[in-house]
């Protein structure tokens, strides 16, 4: 028998923490990867196999482990995604620079996954710094409205983990080799690293010049994919972009990241983005982009995306994204 516990939404996070939630090892939250090697950057993909008793998710929330560095989240279709920035505790490599603060919490918000299905959720990250034969947890809060599952319950050392009613999710970390080089896996990068300079094409449409468009390269099976490109605006009537189509994929949304207190949120732009006269808006990663939703074959580098803008004025412009590497290069 599964049993849940129901809160009220304004309780603290720290009591949301101790809830129980179901019992039974087919009802535990899991890895779809249960390992992951030492010194490399993988996908970890979380399992959620049901809702709270019956009742919708509409809220994820995963706290990543010391070990657990340069987390990037997935987005999903139809959720809002909140990346809660925080200090390491130690100092961390990444391709040479000495990195103290990153990820801790990864929030995905104000979804509805109905009880009749499940899904993953997934994080891009690199473990670094964990000594194998060492397992990393994961502790999870599933948010069903008012109804709360807490995953977070983590074995002392030596003892067995398959007991506990809620277990977190947990990595088991293997040897790597003698080399010590990250691999990194083609995923969804959204950092704010500068692109190269794509060989997208150049298209007028009135006074809007489109350039510079490319898409990044996605996992076999990732159902979301990411687009970019400048729009600038040589006249002297502002203008807007209003939504975007591609025969490739189910929808195309524009979103927006923004970080405001060391918190990282991403939105869809529902009212589009505004080309002002004389100025240059430009999609990129990090910031202003496009959100290919339900993708049907995964974007691979070398590939070629076709898109349908529609601005408020300048009326269905025709572009082709260049498809990069996942890094945007």
């Amino acid at each position: 028998m599964k049993t849940i516990k129901t809160f009220a939404k304004t309780f603290a996070l720290a009591a949301l923490l101790s809830a129980t939630a179901f019992a039974g090892a087919e009802a535990h939250m899991t890895f779809l990867n249960k390992e992951a090697t030492q010194e490399t950057t993988i996908l970890a993909m979380l399992q959620l196999p049901h809702g709270c008793d019956g009742k919708a998710t509409t809220e994820v929330r995963v706290k990543l482990p010391e070990g657990f560095v340069f987390a990037k989240p997935q987005p999903k279709a139809g959720w809002e995604l909140e990346v809660i920035k925080g200090d390491y505790q130690k100092t961390y490599d990444n391709h040479g620079d000495k990195v103290k603060t990153g990820a801790v919490e990864i929030r995905w918000k104000n979804g509805n996954l109905s009880d009749d299905f499940y899904d993953t959720f997934v994080i891009q990250g690199k473990v670094s710094g964990v000594e194998a034969g060492t397992s990393l947890a994961f502790p999870v809060i599933q948010m069903c409205g008012d109804a709360v599952a807490a995953w977070d319950q983590v074995a002392k050392d030596g003892s067995d983990p398959h007991g506990m009613k809620n277990p977190a999710p947990l990595l088991k970390i293997v040897a790597g080799d003698s080399h010590g080089h990250d691999h990194d896996m083609a995923g969804m990068d959204m950092s704010g690293m500068a692109a190269a300079v794509p060989a997208g094409e150049t298209v007028k449409a009135g006074d809007l010049e489109i350039s510079g468009g490319f898409a990044k390269a996605m996992l076999p099976g990732q159902p979301v994919g990411g687009g970019f490109l400048t729009v600038k605006n040589s006249g002297q009537t502002n203008d807007r972009l209003v939504s975007v189509t591609s025969p490739v994929s189910g929808e195309v949304q524009i979103h927006a990241m923004e970080t405001k207190d060391n918190v990282m949120r991403m939105r869809q732009l529902k009212d589009g983005i505004a080309i002002a006269a004389g100025e240059t808006v430009k999609l990129e990663p990090g910031n202003l982009h496009l959100m290919f939703q339900k993708v049907k074959t995964p974007f691979k580098q070398g590939d070629t995306v076709p898109v349908t803008l529609t601005f408020e004025k300048a009326g269905k412009v025709d572009l082709v994204l260049q498809v990069l590497s996942a890094q945007g290069k």
